[in-house]
């Protein structure tokens, strides 16, 4: 037998169960401190002249108090006249007497509170008091046939035993056994997450009553269960996060979240010390790549298509980058065309050889009062059973990307110009609100889908979402947001409770994802999708109304060259200007007129009416009206 192998083994399993112990008598241990310091504290040297000067005052109001009691007594037995002088007198002194010995009690037992005995010579007193009689009881019971009934002097030894264990165990400092792989700074978090430690620097943080259980290593962090006291519930333990980041010492950047455990008397610290995401490549885009890898799990994060969806976003926090993405996605398959409203134009630049944009308020009314016409034409072909029209190259899913939607908003409140009998005025684009509502609400079954991104995602009169369109959102998308109050915006009510801090989290390129009541507010590592990397994809067919359906031959009205142009036998499709030109040689004469024949939205119709007049195509009588230009003519 290997003597000295087994001796390692059976102290390295003692060790170990004395450190499974110590955490359960820690408690304990630090009551006992905190009282026997206190009493410490007490014990001055005024304090300790205070209990002396009232132990001196009670000896003689004591003494006193005998003696009129004593010479209250002789003289009843002097006089049997209780009205008799000398009775009366000792029956005064004596009440006197008695009452000045109950105030120097009083007084002795609060200097005696003020100057405690050590908690030590109270614990020696308290077994003594039970030792003493139980060794008298046990000599008393003890029989010569029966020398095993030593029971009351047992249980004193007993007491003092687990007294002085308790002590040892809570004082004792366990080995604290971390897992390898551990980062120095996760060291010291684990090490501050031991029992041993939080215990006995917890009081001063107003945190007793609380204990961890040793930290554990995860692909996210550090995780730590805690045992919740007296009071403590999980919700008022999460109130206490600066406290427990600074008994944890922890950087003032490190994530740290606060949830509920697995009971109601449990709670769960996760400090983020690292990321499952580490070491995937999240930059540029292949069709089918995931929008980002959850940073917990380590688990691909898709969002697929089809799905009204609300990114936001601050300043800064990478939401350009971590959209292009899904743009990308929404634009590659043949029965899939994107449209990007972009006020801003800085996005919308990157995507013109893929999508159809619209930058100015002309530009956004016609595109949006196209996607409502293209929507209500698709939901008559819905045949009846089905929810949701078949997508196929002629009829494509759209997908709608508005950035950014404060943009927009505060474009559909400008203030139309004053219309005058030469100028028809701006467009009411007022009505490019009443658009997107109508797609937000109606179009998911046209296969016309939303997606709404914006910096400020509130709906003040200044925010960035619109009541409407919001309600209609099934996917939630946030990277860093400025406060609490948007993240209840995005997420909901219960974002705050269950979780859903968005404006804690790093920039950029981190986000949370909110598809459904199972979803879970763990951080994404997103796609970084660079402009040079959007630009760099192959083009794809843009779509225009009526663009996706087979066109016939079509009337191009043109100048009178002094050649005679080629005939082509391929039909050129007609455009806007063509019809409203076509319209007034047709006898159209005014904007109203024009407008009913070619069924475009008044703001295109004024538009190309203004362009045709300026190239001389079309000219405007005195009294208003539309004719053909003079070489027309």
């Amino acid at each position: 037998m290997d003597w000295k192998q087994a001796w390692s083994t059976t102290a390295a399993t003692t060790n170990s169960a004395l450190d499974a112990l110590a955490p359960m008598c820690a408690p304990f241990a630090a009551r006992w401190d905190r009282e026997a310091e206190r009493r410490a504290q007490l014990r001055t040297s005024e304090n300790l002249k205070a209990l002396m000067a009232a132990q001196r005052e009670h000896n003689s109001a004591r003494s006193t108090h005998a003696m009129a009691r004593n010479q209250r007594s002789a003289a009843r037995k002097a006089s049997n006249n209780p009205l008799s002088a000398t009775r009366r007198a000792a029956r005064t002194a004596h009440k006197a007497a008695r009452q000045h010995h109950s105030q120097a009690r009083s007084v002795l037992k609060e200097a005696r509170k003020n100057y405690p005995a050590t908690l030590a010579a109270r614990a020696v007193q308290t077994h003594a008091a039970h030792a003493v009689p139980g060794g008298l009881a046990t000599w008393l019971m003890t029989e010569a046939t029966h020398a095993l009934t030593l029971w009351p002097a047992s249980i004193s030894a007993g007491l003092i035993g687990l007294n002085v264990a308790g002590l040892w165990l809570g004082r004792r400092q366990p080995s604290v056994h971390l897992d390898d792989g551990m980062t120095a700074e996760e060291r010291r978090l684990a090490a501050r997450l031991d029992p041993s430690f939080w215990v006995t620097n917890a009081d001063a943080r107003g945190l007793s009553g609380t204990v961890p259980a040793p930290a554990k290593l995860t692909p996210a962090g550090l995780v730590s269960h805690v045992r919740l006291d007296g009071r403590w519930t999980p919700k008022t333990f999460r109130v206490k996060a600066d406290e427990i980041r600074a008994l944890l010492g922890a950087r003032t950047d490190l994530r740290m979240e606060i949830a509920s455990g697995s009971h109601g008397d449990r709670a769960t610290i996760t400090l983020r010390t690292r990321s499952a995401a580490d070491g995937i490549d999240l930059t540029g885009w292949t069709p089918g790549a995931p929008w980002g890898v959850d940073t917990v799990t380590g688990e691909p994060v898709m969002v697929p298509l089809g799905r009204r969806m609300l990114v936001a976003g601050t300043s800064g926090s990478g939401k350009s980058w971590s959209t292009r993405a899904l743009l990308a996605e929404g634009s590659e398959a043949e029965d899939h065309r994107l449209v990007v409203i972009d006020p801003k134009r800085v996005e919308a630049m990157n995507w013109q050889h893929r999508a159809r944009t619209a930058i100015t308020p002309n530009e956004v009314l016609e595109v949006t009062d196209d996607l409502v016409a293209e929507m209500h034409e698709r939901l008559a072909l819905i045949p009846r059973g089905q929810d949701v029209i078949s997508i196929s190259p002629e009829r494509p899913r759209i997908t709608v990307f508005v950035d950014e939607g404060a943009e927009v908003i505060s474009m559909a409140a400008t203030p139309r110009a004053r219309a005058t009998k030469d100028d028809p005025g701006d467009p009411d684009w007022g009505r490019i609100m009443e658009n997107l509502r109508t797609l937000a609400r109606m179009a998911r079954a046209a296969e016309i889908i939303l997606i709404w991104a914006t910096q400020k995602p509130t709906m003040d009169r200044n925010g960035g979402i619109d009541p409407q369109v919001s309600a209609q959102i099934t996917y939630r998308a946030a990277l860093a947001l400025s406060t609490s109050g948007e993240s209840r915006v995005v997420f909901g009510e219960d974002a705050t409770e269950k979780g859903w801090h968005a404006h804690e989290l790093p920039m950029p390129g981190v986000a949370m994802l909110r598809s459904g009541p199972k979803a879970k507010p763990n951080p994404i590592s997103t796609r970084a999708f660079s402009p040079a990397d959007v630009i760099a994809l192959p083009d794809r067919p843009v779509w225009h109304r009526g663009s996706s359906k087979p066109t016939g031959s079509t009337l191009r009205l043109v100048k009178e060259q002094a050649t005679a142009p080629d005939v082509s036998t391929t039909p050129v499709p007609e455009t806007n200007r063509d019809r409203v030109l076509r319209a007034v040689h047709d006898g159209a004469r005014t904007l109203r007129d024009v407008t009913d024949r070619t069924g475009i939205n008044k703001g295109t119709v004024s538009r190309e009416i203004k362009a045709l007049t300026t190239t001389g195509d079309l000219r405007k009588s005195d009294d208003g009206m539309l004719l053909p230009g003079k070489e027309a003519a």
